[in-house]
């Protein structure tokens, strides 16, 4: 089974989406492949009051809120923390880290960066060393980044998302035929891997 999911990484939502993902297919009975695609919500950098909308006491209520939800996945988000950041580069860095069949661990790496220890993703420095961390080569991502490398694959990723009609994130596309939107528990997701595998498993025996 083939998961495209299409995510940014200065989503909050596509932190704990992917971590719900992430362990439903490990309770599936079934093989399955990840591939994470770029989205960007806002090309321009927004600070998280600004992008949670109304009064400063109604954000801070939604921080805390999604805060506590993404709590319950293991995760910690420090929204006092976050630097609003481009996260075109960022993209890019995934893009390169999954030719070296690192992309899951390189966008763990940045959504812990960014929503937990408040590093400047869209910083090339920061993202080198981040490579740096998950044991990639920094100097070689440094470079790659200020190249300009990896720009027509997050591209792709974006004109592809617009082609199935994408408007939020996170989205699953499966075997390219059924969507899933949202950052739907994990036994939801179980459920509807397992009623994927099903109806794809009787359409090959019909």
């Amino acid at each position: 089974m083939d998961l495209q999911v299409w995510s940014d990484v200065v989503c909050p939502w596509c932190y704990i989406g992917r971590r719900r993902l992430e362990n439903a297919v490990k309770a599936f009975d079934g093989t399955v492949t990840i591939t994470y695609r770029a989205y960007q919500l806002d090309p321009d950098p927004v600070p998280m009051v600004e992008k949670a909308g109304g009064p400063e006491e109604h954000a801070e209520q939604l921080f805390t809120q999604v805060a506590s939800i993404a709590a319950g996945e293991g995760l910690t988000l420090n929204f006092d923390r976050v630097i609003a950041a481009d996260s075109f580069a960022a993209h890019r860095l995934i893009a390169w880290a999954q030719i070296q069949d690192r992309q899951a661990d390189m966008l763990d790496a940045l959504q812990v960066a960014h929503f937990t220890d408040g590093v400047d993703i869209g910083a090339p420095g920061a993202l080198a060393a981040l490579a740096s961390y998950i044991g990639l080569d920094g100097d070689a991502a440094l470079e790659y980044l200020e190249s300009g490398a990896g720009e027509a694959a997050v591209r792709t990723d974006l004109a592809a998302a617009q082609e199935f009609g994408i408007t939020s994130v996170p989205t699953v596309v499966i075997d390219g035929k059924y969507v899933i939107q949202g950052a739907q528990e994990t036994p939801t997701l179980l459920a509807a891997l397992e009623e994927i595998s099903r109806r794809e498993a009787a359409e090959a025996s019909a």
